[in-house]
């Protein structure tokens, strides 16, 4: 293997500094540590003890692990459910090459949080699992800024405790600054249910800054704009993300989200269309449902609501997208009734935007939607307690 490098200030477009390596390709990650050593005396940076450890360190002494663990994360990155199921295959299978492997576990846990958000696995059985992968892997290092980041997430969705899941993302992001995915989870997470839009912006920002080329990382600044209520700049967003991937169904159901919120409902009904068309969620389905009963189509979100039960019956389905079809019913009481039943299945991807949600307007001032949001975002203080001393 041949590796050619090169320096160049970005400003002058001056050569620094160039090298070539010719290394085998099982030398990978002592490769990559010598490039950033060299490269870092070339610029004559001072480093802190901590990046001198990270240029050192390497993940695994095991080549087969770490094409494994590519191979994960590139399903992972195209967020859907079965796509999802692929990357915790390639993570386990990494772990089996190499169990001390951390990054793998991290991998493990980055699916199995995302699971239950594409209508892959109820959350009461996928989040304890990413919960175990992240501590699995801050056992093996915890130094390591994904492990505190698949934590902090965990702590936001399945335990409902964001101000423990902030510290964990602000540890993340201390111990790795450049980061991409601490930033994204930050911003899209924690600090957006607790109405901290301006930050949460910001983190998206510096994400997408870090990884321009990423769909979810640029979709989910949108999703912030969304929940801010900046709707301009969200479809704005969208469509930038809909030029990386048209065919990521994801951001056409938020687009159509966003349009909505702005009343031009037919423009939207004709996104969640789409969306349905490329993914079979039943969640989305159950979007494009509430968006017929609200231009009028009452027997078309009847039909879909019929078929989401018998959906029910062989996957999971969200409480979530039964709530929103029957608060667009006008049924409110039934709408409570499936958030509840949310809330008892431990949907944290849905029930931490409670207070935040423009889909959720019309509850706000129900009494039994302000006792779930009472439920929810109730101090954790002491749990978190406990569970950081792992």
């Amino acid at each position: 293997m041949r590796v050619n490098v090169q320096l160049i200030n970005a400003a002058t477009d001056a050569h620094l500094w160039a090298d070539s390596f010719d290394r085998k390709l099982i030398d990978i990650f002592a490769v990559e540590s010598e490039i950033a050593a060299k490269v870092a005396d070339t610029l004559q940076a001072k480093l802190t003890g901590a990046e001198q450890h990270a240029i050192s360190m390497q993940p695994t002494q095991n080549t087969e692990a770490y094409q494994l663990y590519l191979r994960g994360r590139y399903f992972w990155n195209k967020r859907t459910g079965p796509d999802l199921q692929k990357a915790i295959d390639y993570f386990k299978q990494a772990i089996g090459k190499d169990p001390n492997y951390a990054l793998a576990y991290v991998g493990l846990g980055d699916s199995y949080i995302l699971l239950s958000g594409f209508g892959a696995a109820r959350p009461q059985d996928s989040f304890p699992l990413a919960e175990a992968a992240a501590k699995k892997a801050l056992e093996i290092d915890d130094t390591l800024a994904e492990a505190h980041t698949t934590l902090g997430f965990s702590l936001c969705v399945h335990h409902f405790d964001f101000a423990g899941s902030i510290r964990e993302f602000e540890r993340a992001i201390e111990l790795n600054p450049n980061y991409a995915t601490a930033h994204h989870w930050f911003g899209d997470g924690p600090l957006l249910a607790v109405g901290q839009f301006d930050r949460a912006i910001a983190e998206g920002k510096r994400a997408l800054e870090l990884d321009p080329l990423s769909v979810i990382i640029t979709a989910d600044l949108g999703a912030n704009y969304l929940v801010a209520r900046r709707y301009d700049e969200a479809i704005e967003q969208f469509h930038k993300a809909i030029d990386l991937d048209p065919r990521f169904y994801y951001t056409h159901w938020n687009l159509a989200e966003a349009l909505e919120m702005k009343g031009n409902l037919r423009e939207a009904l004709a996104e969640y269309k789409k969306a349905v068309e490329l993914d079979d969620d039943p969640f989305v389905l159950a979007l494009l449902g509430q968006a017929y009963a609200k231009v009028g189509q009452r027997d078309e979100a009847l039909k879909i609501l019929a078929q989401l039960s018998q959906i029910g019956a062989h996957r999971y389905v969200p409480s979530y997208s039964y709530a929103l079809l029957h608060m667009a019913l006008g049924e409110k009481d039934k709408a409570n009734e499936w958030l509840e039943r949310s809330y008892q299945e431990g949907a944290g991807l849905d029930l931490i935007f409670l207070k935040v949600d423009p889909m959720l307007d019309p509850l706000q001032k129900e009494p039994r939607f302000q006792a779930l949001v009472t439920k929810v975002f109730a101090p954790k203080e002491a749990e978190t307690e406990s569970r950081s001393s792992r």
